[in-house]
Protein backbone atom coordinates (compact mmCIF):
# COMPACT_ATOMS: atom_id res chain seq x y z
CA UNK A 1 0.00 0.00 0.00
CA UNK A 2 2.12 2.53 -1.59
CA UNK A 3 -0.40 5.52 -1.19
CA UNK A 4 -1.06 7.42 2.41
CA UNK A 5 -3.47 6.18 4.72
CA UNK A 6 -6.09 8.56 5.95
CA UNK A 7 -7.68 7.27 9.00
CA UNK A 8 -11.09 7.87 9.47
CA UNK A 9 -11.81 7.07 12.73
CA UNK A 10 -11.35 4.17 15.22
CA UNK A 11 -13.41 1.02 15.56
CA UNK A 12 -14.30 0.72 18.99
CA UNK A 13 -17.26 -1.94 19.18
CA UNK A 14 -19.21 -4.24 17.59
CA UNK A 15 -23.14 -3.92 16.84
CA UNK A 16 -25.54 -6.88 16.73
CA UNK A 17 -25.23 -9.80 15.61
CA UNK A 18 -24.35 -9.63 12.14
CA UNK A 19 -21.18 -8.44 11.61
CA UNK A 20 -21.67 -4.54 12.08
CA UNK A 21 -18.81 -2.43 13.44
CA UNK A 22 -19.28 1.02 15.45
CA UNK A 23 -16.89 3.64 14.35
CA UNK A 24 -16.24 7.08 16.65
CA UNK A 25 -15.50 9.20 13.40
CA UNK A 26 -12.57 11.75 13.08
CA UNK A 27 -15.09 14.00 11.20
CA UNK A 28 -18.47 12.38 12.02
CA UNK A 29 -19.49 14.29 8.74
CA UNK A 30 -17.15 12.67 6.26
CA UNK A 31 -18.52 11.57 2.72
CA UNK A 32 -16.24 8.60 2.27
CA UNK A 33 -18.11 5.86 4.20
CA UNK A 34 -20.44 4.90 1.62
CA UNK A 35 -21.61 1.32 0.35
CA UNK A 36 -18.68 0.27 -1.93
CA UNK A 37 -15.99 2.50 -0.99
CA UNK A 38 -12.37 0.23 0.03
CA UNK A 39 -11.54 0.94 3.33
CA UNK A 40 -8.44 0.13 4.93
CA UNK A 41 -8.00 -1.35 8.49
CA UNK A 42 -5.11 -0.89 10.48
CA UNK A 43 -3.93 -2.66 13.68
CA UNK A 44 -0.69 -2.16 14.91
CA UNK A 45 0.55 -1.47 11.75
CA UNK A 46 -0.84 -4.66 9.90
CA UNK A 47 -3.68 -3.23 7.11
CA UNK A 48 -5.65 -5.04 5.30
CA UNK A 49 -8.13 -3.60 2.46
CA UNK A 50 -12.02 -4.25 2.73
CA UNK A 51 -15.23 -3.18 0.92
CA UNK A 52 -18.07 -1.25 2.87
CA UNK A 53 -20.97 -3.55 2.31
CA UNK A 54 -23.32 -0.57 4.62
CA UNK A 55 -22.53 2.47 6.54
CA UNK A 56 -25.22 5.02 7.98
CA UNK A 57 -24.65 7.45 10.72
CA UNK A 58 -25.73 6.33 14.54
CA UNK A 59 -25.77 9.13 16.97
CA UNK A 60 -22.33 10.49 17.12
CA UNK A 61 -20.44 7.25 16.02
CA UNK A 62 -21.00 5.42 12.72
CA UNK A 63 -22.51 1.80 12.33
CA UNK A 64 -20.25 0.15 8.86
CA UNK A 65 -20.61 -2.92 7.84
CA UNK A 66 -17.82 -4.88 5.87
CA UNK A 67 -18.44 -6.92 2.89
CA UNK A 68 -17.70 -10.65 3.73
CA UNK A 69 -18.40 -10.50 7.72
CA UNK A 70 -21.51 -11.79 8.68
CA UNK A 71 -21.05 -12.43 11.83
CA UNK A 72 -20.06 -10.72 15.78
CA UNK A 73 -17.22 -13.22 15.92
CA UNK A 74 -16.08 -12.27 12.29
CA UNK A 75 -16.00 -8.64 12.75
CA UNK A 76 -14.70 -8.82 16.65
CA UNK A 77 -10.82 -8.57 15.24
CA UNK A 78 -11.40 -5.76 14.10
CA UNK A 79 -12.40 -3.99 17.60
CA UNK A 80 -9.42 -1.61 18.21
CA UNK A 81 -7.96 -0.82 14.96
CA UNK A 82 -8.07 2.43 12.84
CA UNK A 83 -9.98 2.61 9.99
CA UNK A 84 -9.21 5.12 6.88
CA UNK A 85 -9.07 5.44 3.09
CA UNK A 86 -6.22 5.87 0.60
CA UNK A 87 -5.74 9.74 -0.24
CA UNK A 88 -6.74 9.61 -3.33
CA UNK A 89 -10.52 8.19 -2.44
CA UNK A 90 -10.88 11.44 -0.46
CA UNK A 91 -12.79 14.39 -2.50
CA UNK A 92 -11.06 17.25 -4.46
CA UNK A 93 -10.94 20.37 -2.55
CA UNK A 94 -10.91 23.89 -3.90
CA UNK A 95 -7.61 25.62 -3.66
CA UNK A 96 -6.90 27.00 -0.37
CA UNK A 97 -8.71 24.37 1.67
CA UNK A 98 -6.83 21.30 3.20
CA UNK A 99 -8.28 18.08 5.69
CA UNK A 100 -7.34 18.83 9.04
CA UNK A 101 -4.91 15.32 8.86
CA UNK A 102 -2.77 17.26 6.56
CA UNK A 103 -1.11 20.09 9.02
CA UNK A 104 -0.64 17.15 11.71
CA UNK A 105 2.76 17.80 12.58
CA UNK A 106 2.99 21.26 11.48
CA UNK A 107 4.73 23.86 14.07
CA UNK A 108 2.39 26.85 15.22
CA UNK A 109 3.48 30.22 15.62
CA UNK A 110 1.54 33.53 16.71
CA UNK A 111 0.76 36.16 14.39
CA UNK A 112 3.70 37.79 16.68
CA UNK A 113 6.11 34.73 16.03
CA UNK A 114 6.42 33.30 19.24
CA UNK A 115 6.36 29.46 19.26
CA UNK A 116 3.04 27.78 20.20
CA UNK A 117 3.75 24.34 19.92
CA UNK A 118 3.31 21.42 17.03
CA UNK A 119 -0.07 20.26 15.87
CA UNK A 120 -0.52 16.45 17.57
CA UNK A 121 -3.69 15.71 16.49
CA UNK A 122 -7.35 17.20 15.52
CA UNK A 123 -10.60 16.62 17.86
CA UNK A 124 -14.18 16.86 16.33
CA UNK A 125 -16.44 18.29 19.12
CA UNK A 126 -20.32 19.33 18.43
CA UNK A 127 -18.58 22.87 18.47
CA UNK A 128 -16.38 22.07 15.49
CA UNK A 129 -12.95 21.02 14.65
CA UNK A 130 -10.02 21.49 17.39
CA UNK A 131 -6.58 21.49 16.50
CA UNK A 132 -4.33 19.65 19.72
CA UNK A 133 -1.15 21.59 19.55
CA UNK A 134 1.31 20.10 22.62
CA UNK A 135 3.46 23.31 23.44
CA UNK A 136 6.75 22.85 25.25
CA UNK A 137 4.69 23.04 28.70
CA UNK A 138 1.04 22.43 28.14
CA UNK A 139 -1.14 21.65 25.28
CA UNK A 140 -3.55 24.03 23.74
CA UNK A 141 -7.17 23.35 22.15
CA UNK A 142 -7.40 25.57 19.06
CA UNK A 143 -10.25 25.66 17.18
CA UNK A 144 -10.33 25.19 13.42
CA UNK A 145 -11.94 28.51 12.43
CA UNK A 146 -10.76 31.03 9.66
CA UNK A 147 -10.94 33.65 12.42
CA UNK A 148 -8.24 32.12 14.49
CA UNK A 149 -5.86 30.28 11.81
CA UNK A 150 -4.17 33.30 10.03
CA UNK A 151 -2.19 30.95 7.44
CA UNK A 152 -1.03 27.61 6.64
CA UNK A 153 2.12 27.07 4.54
CA UNK A 154 2.60 23.70 3.40
CA UNK A 155 5.99 23.92 2.20
CA UNK A 156 7.17 25.25 5.30
CA UNK A 157 5.18 22.81 7.57
CA UNK A 158 3.91 25.74 9.86
CA UNK A 159 0.60 27.82 10.86
CA UNK A 160 0.28 30.99 12.17
CA UNK A 161 -2.64 31.55 14.07
CA UNK A 162 -4.20 34.83 15.94
CA UNK A 163 -6.01 33.10 18.85
CA UNK A 164 -7.82 36.02 20.76
CA UNK A 165 -6.92 37.46 24.41
CA UNK A 166 -6.38 34.45 26.89
CA UNK A 167 -6.89 31.61 24.43
CA UNK A 168 -3.54 30.13 25.21
CA UNK A 169 -3.91 30.72 28.84
CA UNK A 170 -6.73 28.17 29.49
Amino acid sequence: MAEPFVPLGEIVATHALKGWLKLNPLNPTTTALAPQVEVIIDRAGEQSIHEIEAAHPHKRQWLIKLRGFDSIDSAARFVGATLGVAEAALEALAPGEYYHYQVVGFEVFSVSGERIGKISSTLSTPGGELYVIQGKEKEHLIPAVKEIIDKVDFAAGTMIIDPPPGLLDL
